[in-house]
């Protein structure tokens, strides 16, 4: 792998098959092995952003591995009173041996990245979530046995962080991306232009056809709560419902990488069906993350 994560562009077929591997042998073998590759190691935590699942994730798999996290507020960090990014990166790679970094801006992301000398893993950015879709393609594996060919359709918001995520990880992993959105949140086209695997609908329920996974994400994304209204009423004909569920295959199944909005852009009906395996997904987060983890620090891998 490369020295960073900052978006699945970052991560090659061939590392793909390595985090796929590891993170199964780690699900495997938890608390039942002595694999510490980052023994002796801190790895710093900076998050801008509330966080559930990639805190608790992030800090459980760090110290799994035989790793320090250290958690830092980046509002309570002189980054948050106007020391420069640049001068951040320099000092913390003096202190760490890597940081995690859940925050707004990704140019801010890649400049931390360009300026340390260390491993800076994106945790979460308004442009991308590479440790989320990386979890979610090794759900999609374990449950199908391929990727390649698997149709699975995005409803929702298709100008977010997940969406750009999932265009980059359809072109990686050969999946038939369908983004369902409307016109005013349609994917990135810049994005899509060189992935001819990836298609806009709008309607919904033609998008689900013969799909193999439905996904979807909240309608208001953190940092965007002023606009909430406005998305409700025009994402409302985009919510997962069981309606939508029985356009798609019969063997249709539901994914999501919370926090879930119950009642917005997913129903009870459909969350806590059979079809959905959100929680296997969000389970995934420790083991895959642990894996990305890994394959940064052990070369040997």
């Amino acid at each position: 792998m490369k020295k960073d994560l900052l978006s699945v562009a970052d991560i090659s077929k061939e590392d793909l098959e390595k985090i796929f591997k590891l993170s199964a042998k780690l699900k495997k073998e938890r608390g039942r092995n002595d694999y510490k590759p980052l023994s002796g190691k801190s790895i710093g935590m900076i998050f801008a952003k509330a966080s559930t699942r990639t805190r608790v994730s992030f800090e459980v798999g760090i110290h799994e591995l035989g790793g320090f996290p250290l958690y830092m507020d980046q509002g309570k960090m002189q980054v948050g009173r106007g020391e420069s990014v640049a001068d951040t990166a320099r000092v913390l790679s003096r202190y760490l041996h890597g940081v995690v970094i859940r925050t707004y801006s990704h140019a801010d992301v890649e400049e931390l990245a360009a300026e340390a000398t260390i491993p800076i893993i994106n945790a979460l950015t308004d442009d991308f979530h590479p440790c989320q879709i990386l979890t979610d393609l090794f759900t999609i594996y374990e449950y199908s046995g391929r990727l390649d060919g698997i149709k699975l359709v995005y409803v929702g918001d298709g100008d977010n962080n997940m969406a750009n995520s999932f265009i980059l990880a359809a072109g990686l992993a050969g999946l038939e991306l369908v983004i369902a959105a409307p016109g005013k949140y349609r994917p990135n086209p810049e994005l899509m232009r060189d992935f001819p695997n990836v298609v806009w609908e709008k309607d919904p329920a033609k998008a689900v056809a013969n799909a193999d996974y439905i996904y979807t994400d909240v309608w208001v994304s953190m940092g965007f709560e002023d606009e909430a209204a406005e998305r409700f009423e025009t994402l409302r004909d985009y919510q997962v419902n069981s309606k939508l569920v029985a356009a798609a295959s019969p063997e249709v199944k539901i994914l999501h990488c919370l926090p879930a909005h119950r009642g917005e852009e997913i129903t009870d009906e459909v969350m806590d069906s059979e079809r959905s395996i959100v929680f296997d997904q969000a389970e995934n987060r420790l083991h895959v993350q642990k894996a990305i983890l890994a394959l940064l620090f052990d070369k040997r891998i």
